[in-house]
């Protein structure tokens, strides 16, 4: 008898396939290892000292002012030299119909890049607390910024670790894409929260929270204020949310000792999963409420940490469902004993 089954969870609705009978430990995954090398380091335009290598610079946290574009700084951003949108583009986005059937819209928003550290071997597990929350004080403070725009519906802040994560450059960095609407993967979540608050009045994330806290057979870690899970529907091995445990829509307007904790947590997550897994190549996303304050009620923002261990195919795309080879039980007891 087949021990897969199936689980939907309960925020989008996504079903999962927990493929049970795999049973994949930390020791069956493999990947490939990015190693940098002399040459990359010796041209890296995200180094210090390398400023002018890249586009001018929106924002910087410097260690006691300096000018823009100089060395000095702790934490850069800059727009990415290919930017898939730019706020430069004129007009308000309205979806314009090419033909009677198809559509579309101009390509307004903003693509920037997070370099986290000067320096260029440093990885965020290797950064204290305190570095990593001067990092996530520079996003929140670009999506302060952003959200001023009115043609901005949404940003999302996600990092991509290792080339098969996507990763195109080894000096650690994040990215900021602001968009003029709210996609589709972030609506099944934002829909699916309105849903359930409109049904309860209450948030059900902080209801999952509950229920995980007191089941405890997925629960990783609690630092401070923020829970560390591995999500009931797991799409992927070693899935984790870094969630707040107490309510708040967006992740810009977080209290400092939220932000604080959530750097501990996710530093502490980082360090069992590198350690299980021999520092596996990772996408870690925030998920925000979309800009306009209607969903404060009812979102609850995250982080969303996945270990890139297992591919999409052919059934993934064709059916919008994952097949996850670890339960998430057995993924949060071996981190939790790592």
């Amino acid at each position: 008898m087949s021990s897969s089954f199936l689980r939907r969870d309960p925020v989008s609705g996504r079903w999962v396939i927990i493929a049970a009978e795999r049973g994949r430990r930390p020791s069956d995954f493999t990947f490939e290892r990015q190693t940098a090398t002399t040459m990359e380091a010796e041209e890296c335009p995200f180094c210090e000292g390398r400023e002018s290598q890249t586009p001018p610079e929106l924002f910087a946290d410097r260690v006691d002012g300096g000018a823009p574009n100089s060395p000095g700084w702790r934490v850069r951003v800059v727009p990415n030299k290919y930017p898939a949108l730019e706020l430069s583009t004129v007009g308000t986005p309205v979806r314009s119909a090419d033909t009677d059937f198809f559509q579309s819209m101009p390509g307004i928003g903003s693509h920037e890049v997070i370099i986290e550290t000067p320096d260029h071997h440093r990885t965020l597990t290797e950064m204290s607390d305190e570095e990593i929350v001067r990092v996530l004080n520079v996003c929140r403070e670009r999506m302060r910024t952003l959200r001023e725009d009115p043609r901005i519906r949404y940003a999302i802040v996600f990092k991509n670790h290792g080339a098969q994560a996507g990763a195109t450059r080894e000096h650690g960095h994040a990215q900021l894409i602001a968009l003029p609407i709210v996609p589709d993967f972030v609506r099944e979540e934002v829909d699916g929260a309105r849903a359930y608050f409109a049904g309860t009045n209450r948030c059900v994330f902080c209801d999952v929270l509950r229920e995980e806290r007191a089941a405890k057979d997925r629960v990783i870690l609690e630092h401070g204020q923020v829970v560390a899970i591995a999500p009931y529907a797991s799409r992927s091995p070693f899935e984790t949310w870094l969630v707040p445990k107490h309510h708040g829509a967006a992740f810009e307007d977080a209290p400092a000792p939220v932000v604080a904790d959530m750097a501990g947590a996710l530093k502490a997550v980082l360090e069992r999963i590198n350690r299980a897994l021999h520092t596996p190549p990772y996408n870690l996303i925030v998920h925000t409420a979309p800009f306009g304050g209607g969903d404060a009620e009812s979102f609850h923002w995250h982080v969303e940490l996945m270990p890139r261990l297992s591919r999409t195919a052919g059934f993934e795309w064709g059916t919008g469902f994952y097949i996850n080879p670890t339960a998430p039980e057995d993924a949060a007891r071996i981190l939790r004993e790592v």
